[in-house]
């Protein structure tokens, strides 16, 4: 993941100071353990001002409005309490260089700050401290103690210190390009790391997306490099200065004739100010500056959200189908094994008649006993062969017979005892399959809809009992997933739900009377419900389609054919007390369903 870096932030805070400073503060929430969003009322509207003290997505930045569940954390009542009613009045480095953010609250803009807002975007130091006007620490999203750092503390009632400075050489527009060359060059090596080890203020990306603007390998030495691979990079440099603002020198600058025109000539063309940065998405991430771009972005601050909007949910996607797939797993191996004791219960009661009967014959023919038998063989009452009956040499003929007696009783009450509860866990273990297909389904993040449908899983879960509520979830639901959503060859709608919430939905309340209901036939798998309306009629293509698609939402997506039923969703019921997702069905016809077809169908945006 791309961090925050103090280009990018520049590019941000001058975003912000230019639309939300001032700004009146009208409420604080805190969206998790890293992250707040300041409400900002301008006269030109209302926005909400994010920001994050993650390890590794710090960064502040114009984001959604939060969701509507209760906040319960400290930090954020705090806030709120001390910055209610207060405006927002500057946003201020506080330091040449540095990634650390002061944020100014006043009662008036005109008037000295009341309140001061640290935000220090620093990767896994990162932090939000408020302090007052005699700049002691009010509170601290994390505080450090002395264990944790000898360095600094930050503590409540302490006064508030900077980061320890940065002690590589800071960039200058002032520099000549002979200096600078000699700064890189002193010591060979590759040649984006000998920048970031030479000055300040850049970060890897910064000086990869540099290098490759200069038409340079970024893990090329800096001995390998002509003078003219040097003047190109040299350009890019003063670049990038010029566009940070970086305010020149009084000295000459060193110009280095390029074509009619010098560097310092070309460079005194850029934008100025507000349309200096160009944001935009790259093939490694994103970047503020133009170069590289594959896609512009409307601005840094939809830059930045969108960005690690995507890369946050992409982790927790991972972290939390992990999560699942490994309950799942635990529970059915489980079940299952509880399944094959039963089935093995069940065929040792499958041998009660087989005790009756040779009860019988022993009562029947108590003339053949004797005293110490420890086997007797009789005629079977039907075929007249020979029967072996094992015996108690310490009982006798009678006493025999009524142990044969009680034996086949009591398996026959464990026969009556074990067949519901095997139901019982086939069904279970049946439901739990339907769960475990559609995580299958997503083993890949594209967009937000699958984190979406992977919450809802949870949740279905967290309310089956399956799954333990824990005081802090990873996110609530702000929203409801949509199911997949394809055209048949003839143009009708196809819609596959996506978790066992959306097949609900699909067969039980989306379904009319003119479509047509598919499911794979006694495997696990989505529901399908292509939709019809009055008067037309699905052609063979168009339930092949269906069939195929279904075949591939289900269990059995590596097969090469997967039996398929289709009916109308009035003959498909949900038994009563069943979970969710569970449904039998009537009056069905089967089809072949081809998944490894289905694989290559496009589906349309949702």
């Amino acid at each position: 993941m791309q961090p925050v870096d103090f280009t990018t932030l520049t590019a941000a805070c001058c975003e912000l100071r230019a639309e939300w400073v001032p700004g009146r503060t009208e409420q604080v929430y805190q969206r998790d353990r890293y992250t707040i969003s300041i409400a900002l009322r301008t006269l030109k509207g209302r926005g909400w001002l994010t920001i994050s003290w993650h390890p590794e997505a710090a960064r502040m930045c114009l984001d959604n409005p939060p969701p509507r569940t209760p906040d319960t954390f400290t930090f954020s009542d705090q806030l709120r309490h001390q910055l209610g009613g207060f405006a927002l009045v500057a946003i201020e480095a506080s330091a040449p260089w540095e990634r650390v953010l002061d944020l100014q609250f006043a009662r008036r803009p005109q008037e000295p700050p009341n309140w001061h807002l640290y935000v220090e975007i620093m990767g896994k130091y990162s932090n939000a401290i408020l302090t007052d006007a005699n700049n002691l620490i009010v509170t601290a999203a994390h505080q450090v103690g002395a264990k944790q750092s000898s360095l600094r503390l930050v503590q409540t009632g302490q006064p508030y210190e900077l980061p320890p400075a940065l002690i590589n050489t800071p960039p200058s527009l002032s520099e000549s390009q002979q200096r600078w060359q000699e700064r890189v060059s002193l010591v060979p090596g590759v040649l984006r790391r000998q920048l970031l080890k030479s000055y300040r203020g850049l970060s890897p990306a910064i000086a990869r997306s540099m290098v490759q603007a200069a038409g340079l390998d970024p893990e090329e030495s800096t001995e390998n490099l002509s003078a003219q691979d040097w003047q190109n990079l040299f350009y890019r440099w003063q670049e990038w200065l010029q566009v940070l603002k970086v305010e020149p020198s009084n000295q000459d600058d060193e110009d280095i004739e390029t074509g009619k025109e010098t560097q310092t000539a070309l460079l005194r063309k850029l934008p100025t100010c507000e349309h200096r940065f160009q944001p935009g998405w790259t093939k490694q991430g994103y970047t503020v500056l133009g170069w590289g771009i594959l896609k512009p972005a409307k601005n840094v601050q939809t830059l930045l959200k969108e960005y690690y909007k995507s890369e946050l949910n992409q982790q927790e996607f991972s972290r939390l189908h992990h999560q699942l797939t490994q309950k799942l797993g635990s529970v059915l191996k489980k079940l299952r094994q509880k399944a094959s004791t039963f089935q093995g219960r069940l065929q040792q009661s499958q041998q009660a008649d087989e005790y009756r009967q040779q009860a019988d014959l022993l009562m029947a023919h108590l003339h053949h006993w004797q005293p110490g038998m420890k086997e007797i063989k009789l005629p079977d009452f039907e075929t007249s062969e020979p029967l072996k009956i094992p015996l108690n040499p310490e009982k006798n003929a009678v006493q025999n017979a009524q142990a044969l007696y009680k034996q086949h009783q009591k398996l026959k009450r464990a026969r009556y005892a074990v067949e519901p509860l095997l139901t019982e866990v086939q069904e279970e273990i049946e439901y739990l399959e339907q769960v475990e297909a559609s995580l299958t389904q997503l083993d890949v993040y594209k967009i937000s809809e699958d984190l979406q449908t992977l919450l809802e899983i949870r949740e279905e879960l967290i309310g089956q009992k399956y799954l333990e509520v824990r005081k802090q979830q990873l996110r609530p639901l702000e929203d409801v997933s949509k199911p997949y959503r394809y055209r048949t060859p003839s143009g009708f709608e196809l819609l596959i739900g996506r978790n066992n919430r959306q097949n609900d939905q699909l067969s039980f309340r989306t379904a009319g009377d003119y479509d047509l209901w598919f499911h794979t036939q006694e495997i696990a798998g989505s529901h399908v419900l292509l939709r019809l309306e009055p008067g037309t009629v699905a052609e063979v293509a168009d339930l092949q389609f269906a069939a195929n698609l279904a075949a591939y939402y289900s269990q059995a997506r590596q097969s090469d054919q997967v039996p398929v039923i289709y009916t109308k969703p009035k003959y498909v019921y949900k038994p009563k007390g069943a979970k969710p997702g569970m449904a039998i069905y009537k009056q069905e016809r089967v089809l072949w369903g081809r998944p490894q077809i289905g694989r290559n169908y496009p589906a349309e945006d949702s």
